[in-house]
């Protein structure tokens, strides 16, 4: 077990890597941005076409932000820091566009189906949709 340890943590760091708070910040951004590939090919294998859920933004808002903060406040990069200053912009329009999609949709009465804001009946059951009263 020996030979574990020391392949797992050469001269007593774990992966060869000295540790701090910001290389945790650093490797869990690399995480969080990583695990929306993963996000989006189960979507769209669920779906059978390609898909890009909300929460395929969401990651990549938290993932680009946590590098961006380890850019910013560890490696002090320009480069670094210039590759995710702005990424959270079309991140962030993204995840409003969906918001605005979502608020904009009918729930039939009968069904519970979501239909488009323009529709006029049900894609579901064909049941006239009422719109709701805007105060």
């Amino acid at each position: 077990m020996d030979w574990l340890v020391h392949l797992l943590c050469p001269q007593g760091r774990f992966l060869g890597i000295d540790w701090s708070v910001w290389k945790v910040v650093g490797w869990t951004g690399n995480a969080v941005f990583s695990t929306r590939f993963l996000v989006q090919w189960y979507a769209t294998e669920k779906r059978g076409q390609v898909v890009v859920p909300p929460l395929f933004w969401w990651l990549s808002l938290a993932g680009s932000m946590l590098l961006l903060s380890y850019a910013l406040f560890y490696q002090r990069d320009s480069v670094f820091i210039f590759a995710y200053a702005f990424t959270w912009i079309p991140y962030m329009r993204n995840l409003l566009i969906h918001r605005r999609h979502e608020r904009s949709q009918i729930q039939c009465l009968t069904c519970g189906q979501k239909s488009s804001g323009s529709a006029s009946f049900c894609g579901n059951c064909g049941v006239k949709l009422q719109k709701p009263i805007n105060h």
